[in-house]
């Protein structure tokens, strides 16, 4: 028997980055789910061959998989996610389950569209101006007075800048403009000393974790020096959160919530919500809980 006529697939594969914590954790759950060997695919080692189906990731087929797990398309955001998605997409149509669907992911890979999406739902959001213009960049910023420049492409507060009206401004700009092209600006709001993250499993509310940020830092990441902590939110809060995540139909995810003086607002919906902040503050195995949801709609 040759490499590809293999069939022993398990069941549940993840789609992951190797030595990744949440990946790693997310393929050793399935694989107890199932009572298979753990499966952790890198998507630029996958082959798809349009014409007959097959997906082959180190021998394995995973068109003969019943379902795929997706926790990480890759190691950071970028453009070329979205052409990792439409083979997952693919490997979909030929019949393997997927969580979240491919569809309802792309949705959340770049910041303006899931920011767009939001908006028109009537989301509560910090204010926010995207634009390639300099000049409309540049009156932003001044009529917010403080502003949160970020990348569409990211995680984690990664590459976002601070910035403030100025004689630095448009210099600082037109450098940025180089690098990305595209300018989302958002608002700084009074964030207080923590900002939510509000997770839901099956479009059913799952727990809430607070981040809270160090002193002197403008973000709550773990990054930047914050933490996590347990926190109940009221429950007008959390169908606020239950809205936001219904517009994308994922299987897990977490919302960012900020709690502000005009109320809460939301930041974003996570593409595939995180395991770790949930484990410390509310000592929850949710890639446990992911696993178990997934077999229970695959394995007969």
């Amino acid at each position: 028997m040759t490499a590809h006529d293999r069939q022993d697939v398990p069941a549940l594969g993840v789609v992951g980055v190797r030595g990744g914590w949440s990946s790693e954790l997310l393929a050793a759950r399935a694989a107890e789910a199932c009572g298979d060997a753990p499966l952790l695919i890198e998507l630029d080692r996958v082959t798809l061959d349009l014409s007959t189906g097959r997906a082959m990731y180190e021998g394995l087929d995973l068109s003969k998989c019943s379902a795929l797990l997706l926790k990480k398309l890759g190691p950071e955001y970028s453009p070329g996610l979205l052409d990792r998605l439409e083979l997952l997409r693919f490997i979909e149509g030929r019949g393997v389950r997927m969580f979240s669907r491919p569809g309802a992911v792309a949705g959340l890979i770049d910041r303006m569209s899931c920011t767009t999406t939001l908006a028109l739902a009537g989301i509560p959001m910090p204010p926010t101006v995207a634009t390639e213009d300099l000049d409309g960049a540049v009156e932003a910023v001044e009529r917010f007075g403080e502003a949160i420049l970020k990348p569409l492409y990211s995680t984690k507060a990664r590459g976002m800048r601070v910035l403030s009206p100025g004689p630095n401004l448009r210099a600082e700009l037109e450098d940025y403009k180089r690098e990305q092209g595209f300018f989302y600006i958002q608002k700084t709001i009074a964030l207080g000393e923590r900002d939510l993250g509000i997770v839901f499993l099956g479009g059913d509310y799952l727990t809430t974790y607070a981040r809270c940020r160090k002193p002197g830092e403008w973000n709550t990441t773990t990054e930047s020096g914050g933490r996590y902590a347990p926190f109940d939110p009221p429950e007008e809060i959390i169908n606020l959160a239950w809205r936001a995540q219904n517009l994308f139909r994922l299987d897990f995810t977490c919302v960012d919530v900020a709690l502000t003086d005009d109320g809460p607002q939301i930041f974003e919906v996570s593409a595939f919500g995180g395991f770790r902040g949930i484990q410390e503050a509310r000592g929850i195995d949710a890639a446990k809980l992911y696993a178990d949801y997934a077999a229970r709609r695959v394995i007969k």
